[in-house]
């Protein structure tokens, strides 16, 4: 059996989106000949939530080595707060001292924590170990850049991180032997931006869907939802961040609702919006992105809860729910890990996203929600009809087109690990 260390700077019980994929992956990497380790910041290190939940789910089995980080009251004077600088020496300390007394066959990097990358290439030039990097999100981007962007979020923070990602992206990943995506765009972009891309296995793997985590959850009537159920109400709810560039998506729908309002004001008045777990600040800093472009499109009945729930909670919260929404991005490569989460819910759904995105194909393939697309001229039509929709008679049974064939094959967690592990043989059969 061949051995992987995985580096997951965040990991449970710290509640990141980031550390969903290995997490849901442990328990399947055996059945596919592959045994992993963990490296992982201590979870009292790490600023994010933590769900105590998230850790009965890691198997007993798999070894997780963690090491410390500094301070982030300490580092934030230096504007230094991302998790990769506060444990950069600590990860290197201990995958030097794993990579020399163990025997790894790859070194699996699964974070948005891109700094943290760079270690392989140390690692693959001391100890001759190949690696694979994990792109959940862009490291270097031109998205704010484009024509008609919003202004990017912060400040001078946001252009020194653009500043090193252009220095040091290329550095980090020539040496890598391969590369698993969320999205083909990312893929797409890297191959524009790097000749030498062209020649490395890449896998575009979204994030499977955790089927027993919604048995868990189920099974625990203690973990409750984040909102309360009002009688007679109609509550629709997207768990998860929203940031400026959703605005699109949230006009679309706000402007939808106000379709209603004039159609059906006695459904409208039913109806309830909850926003769950909006912004990454940390408590008492975060500030409201879906009430304030609620308001200047005159829809009543938001609720907007900022700060982040728990991953089970947020289960409870789909589950409790008569609907559920998926806010798309402007940027068109945007591949919502929640995708599986929604799907499993089998809730009707509603997804708003730009014609051709990453999210508008996902939705199609698995054709399991209404679409509301820009700049097609019916989106607007599409979120009023679904609205309508949810005051009528719901069916006790799922839509009879929900694609679950392919979904039980494709787009499981136990499916999604064996795609990583293919991943994984074809790099280790390339060229050193």
């Amino acid at each position: 059996m061949r051995r992987v260390l995985i580096v997951s700077p965040h990991f449970p019980p710290a509640n990141a989106p980031d550390a969903q994929r290995v997490r849901m992956s442990l328990p399947y990497f055996a059945e596919n000949d592959w045994e992993p380790v963990v490296l992982a910041v201590n979870a009292g290190h790490v600023a994010a939530p933590q769900d105590p939940w998230l850790a009965r789910t890691v198997p007993s089995n798999v070894t997780v080595v963690r090491v410390d980080a500094l301070p982030a009251s300490v580092t934030r004077w230096l504007g230094l707060g991302n998790l990769a600088y506060r444990a950069w020496f600590s990860l290197q300390s201990a995958g030097d001292r794993l990579l020399s007394e163990q025997h790894f066959d790859l070194v699996y990097f699964s974070t948005t924590q891109f700094v943290a990358t760079a270690l392989g290439r140390r690692w693959l030039r001391r100890f001759g170990v190949p690696f694979v990097v994990d792109i959940q999100d862009p490291w270097r981007t031109d998205y704010y850049e484009r024509p008609g962007a919003p202004r990017p979020p912060g400040g001078w923070k946001y252009r020194f991180a653009r500043w090193q990602a252009t220095r040091l992206e290329e550095k980090s990943w020539r040496d890598a032997a391969g590369f698993v995506s969320v999205s083909e765009d990312y893929l797409a972009q890297l191959r524009l931006r790097y000749p030498w891309f062209l020649a490395r296995p890449a896998a575009v793997i979204p994030f499977g869907a955790p089927e027993e985590d919604f048995a868990l959850v189920r099974q625990h009537r203690e973990l409750v939802p984040a909102f309360v159920r009002e009688p007679g109400a109609v509550h629709l709810v997207s768990v998860g961040v929203v940031g400026p560039i959703m605005r699109t998506a949230l006009e679309l729908l706000f402007a939808g609702v106000r379709n209603l309002q004039t159609l059906d004001p006695s459904a409208a008045s039913r109806l309830r919006l909850h926003f769950i777990g909006t912004s990454y600040a940390p408590a008492g800093r975060a500030e409201p992105s879906v009430l304030p472009i609620a308001r200047a499109c005159g829809v009543k009945g938001v609720h907007e809860e900022t700060g982040r729930v728990g991953y089970f909670t947020a289960i409870s919260t789909l589950l409790a729910s008569d609907a559920v929404l998926i806010l798309g991005s402007d940027d068109p490569a945007y591949n919502p890990s929640k995708i599986a989460n929604c799907y499993l819910a089998a809730k009707p759904t509603l997804a708003l996203t730009p014609t051709g995105s990453a999210l508008d194909r996902m939705v199609r393939e698995l054709d399991f929600a209404t679409l509301a697309t820009w700049p097609a001229p019916d989106g607007v039509s599409s979120v009023t009809e679904f609205l309508r929709q949810l005051f009528q008679p719901i069916p006790a049974a799922p839509p009879p087109t929900r694609q679950d064939a392919l979904f039980a094959t494709t787009h499981t967690a136990r499916a999604r690990t064996r795609q990583q592990c293919a991943l994984f043989d074809q790099a280790l059969a390339g060229p050193r």
